[in-house]
């Protein structure tokens, strides 16, 4: 989940109060479509930037519902840019190294997806970025050495990502994500033609650009979703909305699923697709023109992302219980998860 807006909002507005916000995602199957996975609860990171434009990185590996710390921090953290990440591992071991966003210098990066035969590309990788982005690496997922890729290409571009005067725009972040895509394609295609999911999400702190990708001309990428508007507030206890009082973009939204129960909320980005968001809070949609883009003629299946559990579709209300859209109804508890087991925010302390 991605938060860019002209002003700041409280962590806790973005993360745990709203009834289908990532938090509760990562809990309740029924706000997925695909049943076979129904909890993430590998970890959990939250990214922000500071008043001061510094950014701050909270990660766990305790799921994310579970995690009081969390729910302190959220009520009393205010930012303009907030990037959050919940976890269901395929990689790495259980451990906050391996958790998402990961952060260097003003970079921060997360991954949605999976890069396949990645044990076979890995000594490639390494071998083709700079010792000091090597290094970088403390984890063993196939995400944070992408993320070692795309600095170490941004580096190569003239933007070293450790200085922190260095300036960037969405164009830079842009150019410097389709070179790392193109550099995953090239080495996982020439060993295998299964299909690599490669969701990518950068921010300096200012532009952001997210990736909705995949190695193939036949299946849909891991859904992809955003939403702008004027304001976005709680109607109800739980439940949030965004409103347009008119064409400004004041409150920007990038989520894998929808957080809002309004189908014109939010607007489903294209596979393999990138899209930009200017430090003046501008959307910019480009797609992203090799051998696997198809210009919408084909029409792709969403089974390989619904089977790893990363296609989402807008929740609906049904007797006041949450489901998702073309989801199995389970029996699940509707609580908030805190409530599931018997607390209640106010009772949590730091």
């Amino acid at each position: 989940m991605i938060y860019k807006g002209k002003e700041s909002m409280t962590l806790s507005d973005l993360l745990t109060r709203p009834a289908h916000s990532i938090i509760n995602q990562s809990f309740d199957s029924r706000l997925r479509l695909d049943m076979r996975n129904p909890i993430n609860g590998d970890g959990f990171g939250v990214g922000y930037y500071r008043e001061n434009d510094e950014p701050c990185v909270f990660k766990a590996i305790t799921p994310a519902w579970n995690n009081v710390n969390l729910n302190s921090l959220s009520n009393c953290t205010e930012s303009k840019l907030v990037f959050g990440h919940v976890r269901a591992s395929t990689q790495g071991v259980l451990s906050e190294t391996n958790c998402h966003p990961f952060l260097y210098g003003r970079i921060l990066f997360m991954h949605n997806g999976g890069v396949l035969a990645f044990g076979k590309i890995k000594k490639k990788l390494v071998n083709h970025i700079e010792e000091k982005f090597f290094l970088f690496i403390q984890g063993s997922t196939d995400s944070e050495c992408c993320c070692a890729l795309f600095l170490d290409t941004l580096f190569k571009m003239g933007y070293d990502p450790e200085d922190p005067n260095t300036k960037y725009d969405h164009k830079v972040l842009r150019e410097a994500l389709l070179t790392t895509i193109r550099l995953l394609r090239e080495w996982q295609t020439a060993i295998t033609l299964e299909p690599s999911l490669l969701n990518f999400a950068v921010t300096d702190g200012e532009s952001v650009v997210v990736s909705r990708y995949i190695t193939s001309k036949t299946d849909e990428a891991a859904s992809l979703h955003f939403s702008t508007g004027s304001r976005f507030f709680a109607y109800e206890p739980g439940l949030f909305k965004m409103e347009r009082l008119n064409r400004s973009q004041d409150v920007i939204f990038v989520a894998s699923e929808p957080l809002t129960f309004e189908r014109g909320d939010w607007t489903c980005v294209p596979t393999n697709t990138i899209i930009s968001i200017t430090k003046n809070s501008t959307v910019l949609m480009h797609p992203i023109m090799d051998e696997f883009y198809d210009s919408g003629v084909v029409e792709r299946s969403s089974g390989l992302a619904m089977s790893k559990g990363l296609m989402g579709g807008v929740p609906t209300k049904n007797n006041g219980e949450l489901v998702a859209e073309g989801a199995i109804d389970n029996t699940v508890a509707h609580l908030p998860p805190l409530e599931r087991e018997g607390r209640k925010a106010s009772e949590i302390v730091a």
